[in-house]
């Protein structure tokens, strides 16, 4: 390296390192105080939760606000009272809801998918972290909250170390001569020493192994030893290097193996989040039809009371006149005690349900307009369409490629893949290459003596007063100056690269037997596999949730085609009864049992039902339909708002996407919008 392009890449580091450095000593017997900090400002904007305005992968910038990186940003408190729309939907203490409304209230107030939209934000704060050059917390559903690999981690955030220090010394001195203090002590000398130390160095990682770094030291010190050069002196220097790792922990595959991992748990906290989603809508989808049944339950035991009732009163009647015996008439009266008991259940499982589904659609089941309200669903259970794919293998198939759960544990094994090479990496020794340039200067306080040519004198005489060629010299006193130096010249040096300086040095580490990273390969290789067991185990787990609730749902067809001509056939048989009754031709007993399987066969036939649309809502989470069919997507759920106008099963901003686009859109910081 020539010298004409060394002085100006000395320069153009010294500016960038200035640049971060508060003020030094400029002159070296008059040092100045560092300068005041500029007073901090709160420039953190409020943030808003409910739609995830704050991207947390990123971190406040230091512009225009200097201070902001260092002050912690203001998140908002968890909103804890229900959803406007409850109020707008409650109409004198009722609410009239369907079942979709059912399932927007539960997006928007269900205390289950509030908590769980904090983890994909949390897994933001991990990505930031491990881009920092950190290690990444770890995420419900994630195996791996970081790499386990020992390879280095650089720091990939710039750090300005700054360092000063005053340092009064008196030293007690056992060879005045050696150490300049004078000759011929008869005592115990002293050196006096002060010293003052301004260092600012400048470094930062990067994704390949490498670390660039610079420095700017200064130094100024005084001692009461007159054999200094200077005193006191100010010594400044400049150095600049980088240093890569060339095994163990070199290229950009294991330096940013954490960043790597965060990203794919951010995409597990997303696909737990829709597993929570699908939960969610399915349990409120069971709970407004168990309360749909136990309504109509209730009406159903309501009628048999009518029924019993009204058979209890013409018997009593008929008693009355004679025509009927006393035994009829305690039967009738027992029926009817029955059916008012069944009837107490009904209302109480009723009143059970309803409580439910109020959990399950607000936050605040206690708010003063939500305790008392009386849920009415607006929709009844109808035989759905068939839903089932065409085979049992299409079935499985849809089942793998929509399930959240089997698409977080494939994440797992990409995060398993990444942590086995990361910990083969590190079974290499490590081999660190460093070189840096710099140059040095000195200046300071100068004491010089100033010299002058001393003159003939006074003329002597002889004994007879003659003038003789002989003079006494004239005695001029020595005098001496001081020339003052300091930051200025000893910075002069330095540019002027008087005293350079080269190092280049390669460092390495063999560990021998290397036991703790053969434990972390090892661990990683079983790791890795018992997620392939794993993996098997989900599918199969997976396969049977699909078989189980498709035969469900086909038994449940058929129980209501049964239950539905039971119900007709015994109706006919009822009114058939009470027919006979009337002209005599039956009994009391008869008609009250005929009664008992009619209510019976109404019942079955509205459980059944209810089974049936239950049944399908299990069958569309079993092969992860959820969502879509509820035309819900996940951004809608995150957000907590549901707009009818954009609930199209697999959109981003308006246009349909697959997964990969969704994942792409978040690893950019668009996925919060």
């Amino acid at each position: 390296m020539t010298k004409t392009f060394v002085r100006p890449l000395l320069a153009a580091t010294l500016a960038c390192t200035l640049a971060f450095s508060p003020a030094l000593l400029t002159y070296a017997q008059e040092p100045q105080a560092p300068a005041a900090p500029a007073p901090t400002t709160n420039a953190v904007p409020n943030v808003s939760l409910g739609v995830a305005k704050y991207k947390y992968t990123k971190a406040p910038r230091p512009l225009p606000n200097l201070f902001a990186p260092y002050k912690p940003i203001s998140v908002e408190a968890v909103g804890l009272s229900n959803s406007p729309r409850i109020d707008q939907m409650i109409q004198d203490g009722k609410l009239n809801l369907s079942l979709q409304d059912a399932v927007e209230l539960a997006l928007q107030n269900n205390l289950d998918i509030i908590v769980q939209r904090y983890n994909p934000w949390l897994a933001d704060t991990s990505i930031l972290k491990a881009e920092a050059g950190g290690f990444g917390g770890g995420t419900p559903g994630a195996a791996f909250a970081g790499s386990t690999s020992n390879s280095p981690l650089a720091n990939f955030d710039p750090t300005l170390t700054s360092t000063f220090s005053i340092d009064d010394r008196n030293l007690p001195v056992n060879n005045p001569l050696t150490s300049g203090t004078g000759t011929g002590a008869s005592s115990l000398a002293r050196l006096t020493v002060h010293t003052s130390t301004f260092n600012t160095q400048l470094s930062e990682g990067f994704h390949t192994g490498t670390t660039f770094f610079a420095a700017w030291d200064n130094t100024r010190s005084s001692s009461t030893s007159p054999a200094n050069l200077f005193n006191p002196s100010v010594q400044s220097s400049i150095f600049a290097g980088f240093s890569q790792q060339l095994l163990n922990g070199f290229g950009t595959k294991v330096n940013t193996r954490n960043i790597r991992i965060a990203k794919n748990n951010r995409r597990i906290a997303d696909l737990a989040f829709s597993q929570q989603a699908i939960t969610t809508i399915t349990n409120t989808i069971t709970a407004y039809w168990e309360l749909v049944f136990a309504r109509e339950n209730v009406k159903v035991q309501q009628q048999a009371v009518t029924v019993a009732e009204k058979l209890y009163g013409d018997n009593k009647k008929q008693l009355e006149i004679g025509t009927m015996a006393p035994l009829d008439v305690t039967r009738a009266e027992s029926e009817l005690a029955t059916d008012r008991q069944n009837l107490i259940v009904a209302q109480t499982a009723q009143l059970q349900q309803t409580q439910v589904l109020k959990n399950a659609i607000s936050k605040n089941p206690l708010a003063p307009n939500m305790i008392n309200v009386e849920i009415i669903p607006t929709d009844l259970p109808t035989r759905p369409e068939a839903i089932e794919a065409p085979s049992f293998e299409q079935a499985v198939a849809e089942a793998f490629a929509k399930r959240p759960d089997v698409q977080e544990q494939a994440i797992n094994l990409q995060n398993g893949q990444i942590d086995l090479g990361a910990t083969r990496n590190a079974l290499l020794p490590t081999a660190t290459f460093t070189a840096q340039y710099g140059s040095v200067g000195l200046a300071g306080n100068q004491t010089q003596v100033l010299t002058t040519t001393p003159g003939l004198g006074t003329q002597l005489v002889d004994s007879t007063g003659a003038l003789i060629n002989a003079f006494i010299p004239t005695q001029t006193p020595a005098t001496t100056q001081v020339v003052k130096g300091g930051l200025g010249d000893a910075m002069s040096t330095v540019f002027h690269n008087n005293f350079p300086d080269y190092n280049v040095q390669l460092n390495v580490q063999i560990p021998i037997r290397n036991r703790s990273a053969q434990a972390d390969n090892q661990r990683a290789i079983l790791t890795q596999r018992q997620l392939e067991a794993q993996m098997q185990q989900l599918k199969n787990s997976a396969l049977l949730d699909v078989r189980n609730t498709f035969i469900a749902l086909e038994q449940d067809r058929a129980r209501v085609e049964a239950a539905s001509k039971a119900r007709e056939l015994q109706q006919q048989t009822f009114d058939a009864e009470q027919k006979k009754y009337q002209l005599g031709a039956s009994t009391v007993y008869l008609v009250i049992q005929t009664q008992r399987d009619l209510i019976s066969a109404q019942g079955t036939e509205l459980r059944a039902l209810t089974d049936l649309v239950e049944a399908k809502a299990n069958y569309e989470r079993a092969l992860g339909r959820t969502l879509e069919v509820n035309r819900v997507t996940v951004a809608d759920a995150k957000s907590g708002q549901v707009d009818q106008a954009t609930l199209i099963p697999g959109t981003l901003h308006g246009q349909v996407v697959g997964m990969d686009k969704v994942y792409r859109e978040i690893d950019n910081g668009n996925g919060q919008k």
